[in-house]
């Protein structure tokens, strides 16, 4: 019989990133009669929803991006995607009917400073005038890169109540940011944090990524002191994930086809380096007074508190617009078309600038939820947060234990030393280690109905 350590370590510990269930690789086009919007919220509850806006565009696509998201914009593009959120957003509220709020909103993408400055101006009009949200009075979190973060766009987003702004870092040392295929020089990103501290928006996240081919504890500290120098309220640590159809994936398809079994020995290499960043990065950010979050995020203990709680993401409905944005009601989580492959996302950006307003009053691509599913996606996504996930809420909603619902997975998690023992019987908890293995932990409470959807999924 092995012993808890030893399956444990059989488990690679990054399978896949998990921040929505199911993954857009699992849905499918839709039936339109089955897909009005109109009818897809008649019954929903819609008092404490959240807003997000999809930006597909970036100013370089770096080596490690599966984001849909294109390098540059035509002239003309930008506008006539703008244009497209704007009849979109129409819709939405028609089908949203009366009687919706707004509990929080983001903007991502892409890089959703790649727009000028009145361009942001204009979207938050789409948001507040086109969909009735009060951005002044609702967190409001933006991505934006170093190159992007210029003092006109940050005071359009301050002056318009952004609470949060995210800066995609991920190195602060040159030689590594190439390597990832991520142009740009440290000083540029000094001034860039500079620019975000002068402009007064309350919560600053800064993203690292740890795994990059040559990196070591020294110079990962280099990045994390960096970073600590601005004392961010928030920092992401991303382990690197090699995709396919990204730059760095089609290097590695490069070596498979010259050396296989080398590029499978150095995977369990990558692993270990992996975790030992991970572990050292950790600790680094708690000894500095940091709280951890999830597994990739850590907030400084003295942060100021946003407003953020009101919204679930487990329970409560989600409008996401734009062509990658996704949204979610309790029977259907849909979106439109996904690609990674560039010409493939052109294709798909231009099909919806080109839409109508009636094009946009039904669900184009989805997954339809059932109660199974449900209870996957509320267990996963309250496990995968440090915090752990109370028992009797999960309880009070479908009326059963997790105990009970997946006692297969939850065994294994516990035989692999990954739950906390000294939660309770009241809190479902991982460990330490279990939240280092978040990445294994998600993929392994996919139902087989996903699973089948995704491995059967057309890379493109």
């Amino acid at each position: 019989m092995t012993s808890a350590t030893e399956t444990a370590a059989a488990v690679r510990p990054y399978q896949q990133y998990v921040y929505a269930y199911p993954h857009k690789t699992a849905y499918r086009p839709l039936p339109r009669a089955r897909a009005s919007l109109r009818e897809l919220w008649a019954d929903e509850p819609k008092g404490t929803l959240s807003l997000y806006f999809h930006i597909p565009f970036c100013e370089v696509r770096c080596g490690f991006c599966n984001l849909f998201t294109r390098i540059g914009a035509p002239d003309g593009l930008t506008g006539a995607y703008l244009d497209a959120l704007e009849r979109q957003a129409s819709a939405v509220r028609e089908a949203l009917g009366e009687g919706a709020r707004f509990a929080n909103a983001a903007f991502g993408g892409g890089t959703p400073t790649f727009l000028e400055a009145a361009e942001l101006a204009r979207l938050c009009d789409l948001a507040e005038r086109g969909l009735g949200a009060d951005l002044a009075a609702i967190p409001l979190s933006v991505e934006a890169s170093p190159a992007t973060a210029t003092a006109d766009r940050l005071a359009v987003l301050a002056e318009r109540g952004t609470t949060r702004l995210s800066l995609g870092v991920q190195s602060f040392v040159d030689a590594e940011a190439r390597t990832a295929v991520r142009p740009q020089r440290r000083a540029d990103v000094e001034a860039a944090l500079a620019r975000v501290r002068e402009a007064g928006i309350p919560v600053l996240n800064i993203d690292l990524i740890y795994g990059i081919d040559g990196q070591t504890e020294e110079s990962f500290t280099r990045s994390l002191d960096a970073a600590l120098a601005w004392r961010p309220e928030e920092l992401y640590l991303y382990p690197l994930y090699v995709r396919p159809r990204t730059g760095l994936g089609r290097q590695r398809e490069r070596a498979m086809s010259a050396d296989a079994e080398r590029v499978v020995s150095a995977d369990a290499e990558w692993d270990e380096q992996r975790l030992r960043l991970y572990r050292h990065g950790r600790d680094h950010l708690l000894a500095h007074g940091y709280e951890q979050v999830s597994m990739r995020m850590f907030r400084r203990a003295d942060a100021p508190d946003t407003g953020a709680g009101d919204y679930a993401c487990q329970t409560d409905g989600m409008v996401g617009l734009g062509c990658g944005a996704r949204s979610y009601t309790s029977r259907l989580h849909h979106s439109f078309d996904y690609a990674v492959d560039m010409h493939r996302i052109r294709g798909i950006i231009d099909t919806y600038t080109a839409r109508s307003a009636d094009d946009f009053r039904h669900a184009d691509f989805g997954w339809e939820m059932t109660g199974d599913e449900a209870r996957r996606r509320h267990l996963l996504q309250s496990l995968l947060q440090a915090e752990g996930m109370p028992v009797a809420g999960y309880r009070d909603r479908f009326g059963s234990a997790p105990g009970d619902d997946f006692a297969a997975e939850l065994d294994r998690f516990a035989g692999r030393g990954w739950l906390d023992d000294s939660a309770g019987p009241g809190l479902l908890r991982l460990s330490p280690e279990g939240l280092a293995h978040s990445d294994a932990v998600g993929p392994e409470l996919f139902s087989a109905a996903v699973r089948a959807r995704m491995a059967a999924y057309e890379v493109k």
